[in-house]
């Protein structure tokens, strides 16, 4: 829930919320309601610009890393999308086969003016491959920033839909981790233990297998016998472990950091935030110059 609102709060100061501000104000057909519209203005473009500036820095100033060779942590990744294995993602009105979708559903109310109705976007998991390696994304909690949108409109409904398709680029900035056979914390002892009281769970099994006299108990030496065979099939576990290939995946930053996903070129979506940067900066400025102004106009 908190991700949720993080995200709609970076969206609403990205996108220009000063506009709503300014629609309000000439709705109030006043200039005291415009007055304080504007002045709402003033610290919102100061936020939002701080906010996208920040945004810029994280896309240039990060440099992009290869899977195989990631540090661990705030990373930069660029490559091509896969879906994990399974069954392929479905988005849930064009029915189209794709990586992650967001989607919208409108309505036609009385006054013939579309009313949301209905939205959502997936998050499962898919793959980025850049030759050198593959990595698990996360989407969970990520900026997603997607060129492709399809709309259309089907009796009384609009629908839109934001897709990433397979195949396509992709571009994700966030925190990088390696998962595997480096960071496993096996304990022998204790997982024999945990095998052990599985057995005993089911005793007849247990019987079947080390009574060797056949007299519906457990002795002492067939015990010994059940707690070797258990460290020997524990150990082999723990061999299959740690020659398993290890697996790389991004994720949120839990510092709060900017977790971006897009099929945008980097060097695109820094120029997209620069600008938006600039534009709102002015709007700071533009509302400064504007509030003695309505100011004036209040008094008269």
């Amino acid at each position: 829930m908190l991700v949720r609102l993080r995200r709609g709060y970076g969206n609403f100061v990205t996108s220009g919320g000063q506009f709503i501000l300014l629609l309000i104000g000439f709705k109030t057909e006043s200039s005291l309601g415009m007055f304080v519209c504007v002045a709402l203005m003033a610290p919102l473009s100061l936020i939002a610009w701080t906010s996208v500036w920040r945004r810029a820095r994280a896309v240039a100033d990060t440099p992009t890393s290869k899977v195989a060779s990631a540090a661990q942590g705030y990373s930069e990744l660029i490559g091509t999308g896969k879906p994990l294995a399974g069954a392929p993602l479905m988005s849930p009105h064009s029915h189209v086969p794709c990586l992650w979708f967001r989607y919208t559903v409108e309505r036609k109310d009385s006054d013939n003016k579309w009313v949301q109705e209905d939205k959502g976007e997936s998050d499962a998991s898919f793959i980025l491959d850049d030759g050198s390696g593959e990595c698990v994304i996360d989407p969970e909690g990520a900026e997603m920033l997607m060129t492709k949108k399809d709309s259309w409109i089907q009796g009384d409904r609009r629908y839109t839909e934001w897709l990433l398709i397979e195949r396509q680029r992709v571009y994700a900035l966030g925190q990088f981790a390696t998962r595997g056979s480096v960071d496993l914390d096996l304990n022998l002892a204790e997982d024999v233990k945990l095998l052990l009281s599985e057995w005993k769970a089911r005793t007849a099994e247990l019987i079947a297998r080390f009574d060797l006299d056949k007299n519906g108990q457990i002795d002492l030496k067939e015990w010994e016998l059940a707690r070797a065979q258990a460290r020997r099939e524990v150990a082999a576990n723990h061999r299959e472990l740690r020659a398993a290939s290890e697996l790389h995946v991004m994720h949120l930053p839990e510092d709060g950091r900017l977790y971006l996903i897009s099929d945008l070129d980097p060097g695109k979506l820094a120029t997209k935030y620069r600008w938006w940067s600039w534009f709102h900066i002015a709007t700071f400025f533009g509302a400064l110059i504007a509030l003695p102004l309505l100011w004036r106009m209040e008094s008269f």
